[in-house]
């Protein structure tokens, strides 16, 4: 009788905090699922195992050589920096990921910053529950400027799903749109689109040329009225520089799902800085989102095993 394929599940509660179902995964092996794994028991962990999973557990070149029984790594994730992608090709360990799950979610959520920045209804909300409504003399009140997005320009910086999701939602909202992309055409320059845009998207995947895109150069080029939304990776922005354009008044606001460092430390400048929506990377949370990643990431292991892998990264 065959022996049941070990899996290992390295930081399962990730993605499945308890209202999805690993029984799927369950029908192709001996399954082993753990919350959360310290970077330095990922080797242990994965010792025994011919299949892994990971969504943000680094897997290093060490980890790679040191489990012998290692086919298959499935990245419970689109992007994967997590891994040590020459060691799994030199062992010849088939990598996947999980592309365009959370395309939605993320434009939901991109707009959901704007809309705060824009509206600032959790602001007004709490200051009614404390009562500012009940002993005002009028019959309404704002506490900060309110901006209609109708008439202004979205630019996005990186026109894959995810921003063209997000180009077509502002139009929605009567925003014209523009998108900076160096492979899709029929975009406009960097510059312009910094200087040009009254909303700025980031949406492109992070790479060594655009790590701390923006910077202090890069705010410079914008409009004292524009706002700055990261739904992204948080290492495409100088959190710092940033955090000095917004205090300084040099960008009107800024809506960020991501940070370049996750959890952050408490003295991240972004924490504090003025008019800075920070989200705690919820972006690809929605249960929809969620399930769809569950669904592709056993379609991954189900090819796999019947030998024609599907989201090959390596």
């Amino acid at each position: 009788m065959k022996k049941p394929i070990p899996i290992v599940v390295l930081d399962g509660k990730t993605l499945n905090p308890g209202d999805l179902s690993w029984s799927p995964l369950e029908a192709f092996g001996d399954l082993t699922v753990y919350d959360r794994t310290p970077a330095d028991e990922a080797i242990v962990r994965m010792q025994d195992a011919e299949i892994v999973l990971t969504n943000k557990v680094p897997i290093t070149s060490e980890a790679v050589m040191k489990s012998p029984k290692l086919r298959y790594i499935g990245v419970l994730a689109t992007g994967y920096n997590i891994l040590d992608l020459d060691a799994c090709r030199a062992r010849g360990v088939v990598v996947t990921n999980v592309p365009a799950y959370s395309t939605p979610s993320v434009a939901q959520l991109t707009f959901a910053l704007l809309l705060e920045l824009t509206h600032r209804v959790g602001l007004h909300s709490d200051g009614v529950r404390a009562g500012k409504w009940s002993r005002s003399e009028d019959f309404c009140y704002w506490e900060t400027p309110l901006v209609e997005l109708a008439g202004k320009t979205m630019g996005v910086i990186g026109a894959g799903r995810i921003g063209s999701a997000v180009m077509k939602i502002a139009q929605a909202f009567g925003m014209e749109t523009q998108f900076n992309d160096p492979v899709v055409e029929g975009g406009v320059d960097l510059e312009r689109l910094l200087s040009t845009s009254d909303v700025i998207s980031l949406h492109c995947p992070l790479t060594q040329f655009n790590r701390g895109l923006i910077n202090k150069r890069t705010l410079s080029m914008m409009k004292s009225s524009a706002y700055l939304l990261n739904t992204s990776r948080g290492q495409l922005v100088v959190d710092q520089d940033l955090s000095d354009a917004l205090n300084n008044g040099r960008i009107a606001g800024a809506g960020l799902d991501v940070l370049s460092d996750e959890p952050p430390p408490s003295d991240n400048p972004l924490l504090s800085a003025r008019n800075c929506v920070v989200t705690p990377h919820i972006g690809w949370a929605t249960r929809a989102a969620r399930q769809r990643l569950m669904d592709t990431a056993v379609q991954n292991v189900a090819r796999f095993i019947e030998g024609s892998p599907q989201n090959v990264v390596t």
